[in-house]
């Protein structure tokens, strides 16, 4: 199709990371192997928490949602970098590139809110402790995780909806390895003005600020707590026990604030590309790494797991007791 005035068009042509054989080849190669990392890990961690009963707890119920999450934003976004190498086919539906939008902004949304709750849940844990089983019932966990999940589609529906009105494009080939929002818009010679506005809103006010907001609230009473207490040994096992939630939650919104929250006009999508494939691809595997090598309940199920392959497990171990 002609990159000049196009009036409609019915599919994009993903540009993919480079046109140059040997480098498509390396990429196709890390990215593979970072994605069949990541997808080992999250997997490992969900099924660590489904299986070991010492993990039914709240924490890692919720950190069994983040692994879900990880590996299917890992998936949204990678997988057309792997098919197009195999089948040469870098071509995609406007339909399908639009759902790939709203599927990966929306898990990407709903992440943020879990973290928000693991962060909720840590501030309880340290907090309140006596009460913790009470608060943290397995009614309340349920509930928030419904709500982190259906919260996170309901955000970006009215922006899919908008995406729809989108009927003019000055060319359909998209400088990314999938259907991003930036580039997309940038090629639309309709009035994005709406889209634009609603992305920098309800996406850095509501997405985004909103779950910082409760994460930090929870991590101010957190710290908090953890420097009145007077042993130094009980403030190193209090901080312990949220660590691995601090340092995920620092690498996401890290991550973010490099990749959607500047202006529209001063993103270069050439770079842009290379700095969304590093974080693409980094944070859903190091959430695994974070969990399991500074987490000693999670290198214990690991150790358990290995141990008992092969025996059935108890009956009871298959409970969830959250």
């Amino acid at each position: 199709m002609d990159h000049g005035n196009v009036t409609t068009t019915t599919y994009f042509i993903i540009l993919g990371i480079s046109e140059k054989p040997l480098l498509q080849c390396v990429v196709f190669l890390l990215v593979l192997l970072i994605y069949l990392l990541t997808l080992g890990g999250n997997i490992t961690i969900f099924l660590l928490v489904c299986l070991d009963h010492h993990l039914h707890t709240p924490m890692y119920f919720f950190l069994a949602n983040l692994s879900l999450l990880d590996v299917s934003c890992s998936t949204i976004s990678l997988h057309k970098i792997l098919i197009s190498f195999i089948s040469g086919d870098n071509t995609v539906s406007v339909v399908e590139c639009f759902v790939q939008m709203f599927v990966f902004l929306s898990l990407t949304c709903n992440e943020l809110l879990v973290l928000a709750a693991m962060g909720y849940d840590r501030y309880v844990a340290i907090c309140n402790p006596l009460r913790y089983h009470v608060v943290m019932d397995s009614k309340l966990c349920i509930f928030l995780a419904f709500l982190c999940w259906g919260c996170g589609f309901l955000e970006i529906l009215p922006g899919f909806i908008e995406l729809f009105k989108l009927t003019c494009f000055k060319s359909n080939v998209v400088d990314h390895f999938f259907c991003d929002v930036v580039p997309v818009l940038k090629l639309s010679c309709s009035d994005t003005s709406f889209l634009q506005f609603y992305t920098l809103t309800v996406g850095v006010l509501i997405c985004s600020f909103t779950p910082f907001a409760l994460t930090f609230i929870s991590y101010v009473f957190i710290i908090s707590t953890i420097l009145s207490i007077r042993s130094s040994s009980g403030r190193r096992k209090a901080f312990y026990t949220c660590s691995s939630h601090l340092i995920v939650v620092l690498c996401l919104y890290a991550s973010l604030v490099f990749q959607y929250l500047r202006p529209f006009s001063s993103i270069n999508l050439s770079s842009n590309k290379y700095l969304f494939l590093c974080n693409t691809a980094a944070v859903p595997i190091l959430n695994p790494l974070i969990y399991s090598l500074k987490n000693k309940d999670v290198k214990a199920a690991i150790r358990r797991r290995i141990k008992f392959v092969g025996i059935p497990t108890n009956s009871k171990d298959h409970k969830l007791n959250i």
